[in-house]
């Protein structure tokens, strides 16, 4: 059944618009079985003028009755009917007709009386039947479709014009001759077999066929039908071989194939280079035998490149090239070379006018090549070059280079379809090549900010030797904000961070670099590590309030962090740790074997309101910590207690360079690049005997102040510091005064000897001094300035009863240390 036709309005009878329709006989019946149109053609068939039927049931015009229930009921529900029917003449004689009915719906928006029937018959004949037989072998002859007639022997019969052409012969000379004698291809053979099976079965066969036909330089493809002529007994008397060059489709085919292939393989990899040579393994042998990729040297600037900016002459840097040839033997310029490109190359033609081109290499333009790059018109020359395909690179409104498609293999010159193709490839290459180049640049940007905020050496430090590594994430993973940090601290302690902010990429790096300079502030005025903590947490939680604020939903607006603190004391030997949802370092003690603190987890910074804890332990001399971050011990494919096991492993073999250990580290944890940041803090705990201290209590009486002096000089001179005496003297004669003055008992001075001396005087008294600025007849207010003016530095950390002030003082010899006798 076929769908009934449609009308925009009203149903209307169908005129009459020349002898040609009025052959036919036409009339419209509505959904009530009323007659609403009547055409020439109806009039001849049934004597009827159109006013005598219009508005009449349909069923006046049968000659019986309808055999059961009315018309309506019989064609309800159908799409279309056919059959003989029987008519009355208006001189009242029968007329017996071939009737098709074709059931059409109205306009829906009119006046709801259903659909509608248009009925159709032929009235008569106007050709005799030896002119339609000639027409039948005229329409064989002249059809579109290639075909040819076989006897039951194969041997062709007749063969149409279309056959002729394809075959590059008449019918007279195939006349006789079998499909294989005609054409000399395998395929032939194929052919035969299967219309012996339509000799023998009666049945259609159908096949595709790849022939490479005379006269034609490409292989073909063909869809062949092979049908059974009978006779009027059934009897198989031939076969009729129909075929379609289906070539066409096909390669339409191949190329939406190297399309979707092109989409899998180019951009596996945020590689600049890799995905340029993506492209032209995509390309090379399905679209050009030999493929090239320049980029322009400097694609960094984000500058769109236009003709009047184009460098005179062009120059560009060869990133990749592939050939159907081993070893790209077509190649002039050499991988990461910048060269030099003729105003005349193709190259520099799509540069300049921003569009594709096809070239056919002409001997005219080899010779005008040959006076500026007589090179490449060599290798023209030599492999025969013969067309030449460029397609200028450009994603995001940026010109990066252009591909260049060459054809010497390969005898088809290019086509506008193969134009479109290498666009498509092109432009998905150039849309990777920009994301490689963006990512690139970001990264590089990210590494270089994350570079200058780590640590650029290592000083020697009194408390502790150290070594340190950082590795940045693959490049799929992009830059994080994993740091680390030794900041000295006063009495010759050490502080050892290490931290690790969540995500990757530039954002990353700038929270960790703001997270960093906090931890230094903080760790500057001697905030213990529990409350160091702490205020770090209120400093994430205000940075991700404020990112909620200026990017609601955006990544920004989220920051977490982890992070362990340890403060090392080399005079006490003790070491206070405390962290913030970060991996608890590893301890090696001198004849032990490793092991990881035990210490409370705390929340991750960023959460609020949570408190963080910390532990004391004593270190022996020689001990040593390992602050990690979680990119270390976590990998793709293993558990995180097998890495900490691994590291643990690796700590025991531990020699006496940390330098060594920390590559003997990374070579057991990470053989590959790491997945995520990495960084790896090693400290050797040193410690300060005796000889190195000296302490005395402090009566809280001025005459103190004297006594103290003089064993302080007594010291200094065993320390072989007599040259320094006198401003130690000075500091510690104002620091004692003040402490007398102000403070309260119990009073002591203790003296470290290291690089540097430090003086350090504590009480009992939670208040601070300050610097002020003494007037005129003040006869105080100068002894913290002198003390700032003779000292590096000098300051003020709380302890857990009282505070201590200290100040430290470079030495004048380089002689320093006990007496030695």
């Amino acid at each position: 059944m076929t769908q009934p036709g449609t009308t925009g309005g009203e149903p209307v009878a169908e005129p009459v618009r020349s002898d040609g329709e009025a052959a036919t006989a036409t009339a419209v019946v509505d959904a009530h079985g009323r007659l609403t149109g009547w055409s020439e053609g109806a009039r001849r068939l049934l004597g009827y003028e159109e006013p005598e039927v219009t508005g009449l049931s349909a069923a006046v015009l049968l000659a019986d009755e309808p055999p059961t229930g009315t018309l309506r009921s019989i064609i309800a529900g159908l799409r279309r009917w056919n059959g003989s029917v029987d008519l009355r003449h208006k001189d009242g004689r029968l007329v017996r007709v071939s009737l098709l009915a074709h059931r059409r719906e109205r306009d829906p928006s009119g006046d709801g009386r259903g659909p509608e029937w248009l009925l159709v018959s032929p009235v008569a004949r106007s050709r005799t039947e030896p002119e339609e037989d000639g027409l039948l072998g005229w329409s064989l002859t002249q059809s579109p479709c290639t075909t040819a007639l076989y006897d039951t022997e194969l041997r062709l019969l007749r063969a149409n014009a279309d056959m002729e052409r394809v075959m590059g012969l008449t019918e007279a000379e195939m006349r006789g001759l079998r499909v294989s004698e005609i054409v000399l291809d395998a395929e032939s053979r194929r052919t035969e077999d299967s219309m012996r099976r339509v000799l023998a079965t009666g049945e259609r066969q159908h096949l595709r066929a790849a022939l490479q036909l005379s006269g034609d330089p490409r292989e073909s493809l063909w869809s062949v039908t092979l049908a059974p002529v009978h006779d009027p007994d059934g009897m198989v008397r031939g076969v009729l071989l129909s075929a379609h060059n289906m070539t066409e489709e096909h390669l339409a085919r191949q190329r939406l194939a190297l399309v979707a292939e092109a989409g899998v393989r180019i951009g596996t990899t945020l590689d600049l280079t890799q995905t340029a040579q993506e492209m032209a393994d995509v390309a090379v042998g399905q679209l050009a035998d030999f493929v090239t990729v320049d980029l322009l040297p400097d694609i960094e600037d984000d500058q769109e490149l236009r003709a009047m900016t184009l460098p005179s002459p062009v120059m560009l840097r060869r990133v990749a090239n592939q050939s159907v040839l081993p070893g790209c033997p077509e190649a002039v310029v050499p991988l990461g070379t910048v060269a030099v490109y003729p105003n005349v190359s193709p190259a520099a033609e799509v540069l300049a006018s921003g569009q594709p081109l096809i070239h056919e290499v002409t001997p005219a333009a080899v010779a005008k090549w040959e006076s500026q790059a007589p090179d490449r018109a060599e290798r023209v020359r030599r492999f025969g070059f013969h067309s030449v395909l460029a397609v200028p690179m450009r994603a995001r409104g940026i010109t990066l280079g252009v591909a260049t498609f060459t054809r010497h293999r390969n005898p088809e010159p290019f086509t506008e379809d193969d134009l479109l193709l290498g666009q498509e490839i092109t432009a998905r290459a150039a849309l990777s090549i920009d994301n490689a180049r963006r990512f690139t640049r970001e990264r590089t940007t990210s590494l270089t900010l994350q570079s200058s905020l780590l640590p650029q050496g290592h000083p020697r430090q009194p408390a502790v030797e150290t070594a340190s590594r950082y590795l940045p994430a693959s490049a799929q993973a992009g830059v994080g904000g994993d740091w680390f940090d030794v900041i000295p601290l006063s009495g010759a302690r050490v502080g050892l961070v290490v931290g690790d902010v969540v995500g990757h990429g530039i954002q990353a790096s700038a929270s960790m670099g703001r997270l960093r300079a906090t931890v230094r502030t903080l760790a500057d005025v001697d905030l213990p590590p529990d409350e160091l903590m702490t205020h770090l947490d209120d400093l994430v939680d205000r940075l991700s309030a404020e990112g909620e604020d200026d990017a609601p939903g955006s990544a920004a607006a989220d920051i977490g962090a982890t992070c362990l603190y340890a403060v090392y004391d080399p005079v006490s030997r003790r070491c206070c740790v405390a962290r913030a949802g970060h991996p608890a370092p590893a301890l090696l003690i001198p004849g032990s074997e490793p092991f990881l603190l035990d210490l409370p987890a705390g929340p991750p910074l960023g959460l609020g309101g949570l408190p963080f804890e910390s532990t004391e332990i004593e270190l022996p001399e020689g001990s040593l910590l390992a602050l990690y971050t979680d990119g270390l011990v976590e990998a793709r494919g293993r558990d995180i207690d097998q890495g900490v096991d691994d590291l643990l492993k690796t700590l025991a073999r531990a020699g006496s360079s940390l330098e060594s250990t920390c590559d003997d580290v990374l070579q057991a944890l990470l053989p590959d690049r790491a997945e995520d940041d990495v960084a790896l803090l090693l400290a050797r705990t040193k410690a300060l005997d005796s000889g190195h201290v000296a302490t005395w209590d402090v009566s809280p009486e001025p005459s103190e102040v004297a006594r103290i002096r003089r064993s302080v000089t007594r010291q200094l001179q065993e320390w072989n510091l007599e040259e320094d005496a006198f401003v130690t003297e000075l500091v510690v004669s104002e620091l004692i005064t003040n402490a007398i003055r102000y403070a309260e008992p119990p009073i002591e001075l203790r003296l470290i000897l290291d690089r540097n001396l430090i003086c350090e005087v504590s009480d009992t008294s939670s208040t601070a001094p300050h610097l002020r600025r003494a007037l005129t007849y003040d006869e105080g207010g100068r002894g913290l300035l002198l003390v700032a003016q003779l000292s590096r530095r000098w300051g003020t950390r709380h302890a857990r009863r009282g505070k201590i002030i200290w100040a430290e003082q470079a030495l004048s010899t380089g002689d320093a240390g006990p007496a030695r006798t």
